[in-house]
């Protein structure tokens, strides 16, 4: 599940977002935006009293940073933004637009999904000037997750790296443990914090109607490390079933972990916790010492409590997950995609904005976000895991995949595979869940 994770294209001459507008919405002097202000707005038009609305998946802290860096555009385009996040984003937005009231703009964060409602002919393709920035600024596999049947629909909005397993290196200091770089150290420093008293693993599955996501990012990081990019490729178009013995194999190495109630759910409870456990809530016993280790993402960074310093000398860190080897580094990452349902004069200058360097960039100066964009300013980025990210997604040598569910047909990606997942956490037996998750596959 994309989540987070941001970035953005750009307009060249448009510095003012990040530097003058972008430092001023919160100050009360900011209500009366001066000409000069509102200059680097000026190609958007007015629309004075005019309402935009946006559906999105992102909630809590990042919403909020969103809602913080559209307020000089609302300003000095005279138009309204309302913005609403749900966690249950993949079922109601079918709901909205089955019912005739969809949003003016939607964040999709599985690439399959916005296939589907593009082919239901649902949305609008992107005003040529979005294509155009979006040509720019992201590489071809990127602007492949936006385009439908030839046609492109969506620029991207955030990117995410989720090959992250976050710990306290003070603890990890403390106690001598090393930061593991293939599978069989993590398995050896998973078992050597078991035996001294401390759960390794915490972990949190619960995302209301979504619940399940972080369990698929589990499966879809080990199967790009075990089978290769090239099979995780087969396995994400379903020439690879999900019930295949190498699959299935590849779930039984997470489920060492994860259904293991030795190694899980330091802070929580038993295997089970998981599932009713708030993604949100997952990682947070590493920074009270009830578990060592949390694999998430990078835009983890935004759940930490409040005061947790993020950093290599900090409260709060992240390592690669290692695959087999230490040479081989795939990376697993996700974004969300900006697709509109109406296409009104101030909707295509919001999503044109949507779709410039400068709104990824005032992004990143308020709080933690990523961007896969080429050119974006590392040096905006607030905490160094974003920078790490960010680094990792613009190396030309790094394998980079989508996140698998994204990919796939909704009804599997976020219908069975979650659901899969949970049953999984919940007791299920692995062939018994894959069998029902390759079942569901759709007839092509």
């Amino acid at each position: 599940m994309a989540f987070a994770s941001r970035l953005l294209v750009g307009a060249v001459g448009l510095a003012l977002v990040a530097t003058g507008c972008g430092s001023t919405p919160t100050t009360p002097e900011a209500e009366g935006s001066t000409s000069a202000d509102c200059a680097a707005f000026s190609a958007y038009g007015k629309h004075d009293g005019k309402k935009v609305s946006v559906y999105s998946p992102i909630r809590d802290a990042e919403a909020d940073l969103f809602q913080q860096n559209w307020k000089p555009f609302e300003k000095c385009t005279g138009m309204k933004i309302t913005y609403e996040g749900t966690g249950e984003f993949e079922a109601q937005i079918q709901v909205r637009s089955d019912g005739g009231t969809p949003p003016d703009l939607a964040f999709f964060p599985q690439p399959g999904l916005l296939a589907r409602f593009a082919k239901a002919g649902k949305l609008k393709p992107a005003p040529a000037e979005v294509k155009t920035l979006a040509e720019e600024g992201w590489s071809k596999d990127w602007l492949n997750y936006g385009t439908v049947d030839g046609a492109f629909y969506a620029a991207p909005l955030g990117a995410s790296v989720k090959s992250f397993v976050w710990y306290s290196p003070k603890t990890f200091q403390e106690k001598g443990w090393k930061v593991p770089t293939t599978w069989d150290e993590l398995m050896t420093l998973t078992e050597t914090i078991a035996a001294g008293g401390v759960k390794p693993w915490c972990a949190g599955i619960e995302s209301g109607e979504a619940t399940g996501w972080p369990a698929t990012d589990w499966i879809e990081d080990v199967i790009l490390r075990e089978l290769g990019p090239e099979e995780y490729d087969r396995w994400v178009a379903h020439e690879l079933k999900f019930n295949d013995p190498k699959v299935l194999a590849a779930v039984d190495k997470v489920g060492a972990i994860l259904k293991n109630d030795k190694y899980v759910n330091g802070g929580y409870g038993p295997v089970k916790s998981i599932a009713s456990t708030a993604f949100q809530e997952g990682g947070v016993p590493i920074t009270t010492g009830k578990c060592a280790m949390h694999r998430q993402a990078s835009f983890y960074a935004n759940f930490w409590p409040e005061g947790t310093k993020v950093a290599q000398d900090g409260d709060v860190f992240a390592f690669y997950l290692p695959g087999k080897d230490a040479a081989s580094k795939p990376v697993l990452g996700a974004g969300e995609f900006v697709a509109a349902f109406s296409d009104r004069p101030e909707v295509k200058a919001f999503q044109r904005y949507l779709a410039t360097a400068d709104h990824a960039n005032a992004r990143m100066k308020l709080g933690t976000y990523v961007s896969a964009r080429k050119g974006v300013d590392l040096a905006n980025a607030q905490n160094p895991i974003d920078k790490l990210s960010m680094e990792m997604l613009g190396d030309p040598a790094t394998v980079f995949r989508f996140d698998g569910s994204d990919l796939m047909p909704a009804a599997v990606g976020s219908g069975s595979f979650w659901k899969g997942m949970t049953d999984w956490i919940n007791g299920k037996d692995t062939k018994t869940v894959l069998d029902f998750i390759d079942a569901s596959w759709p007839p092509s």
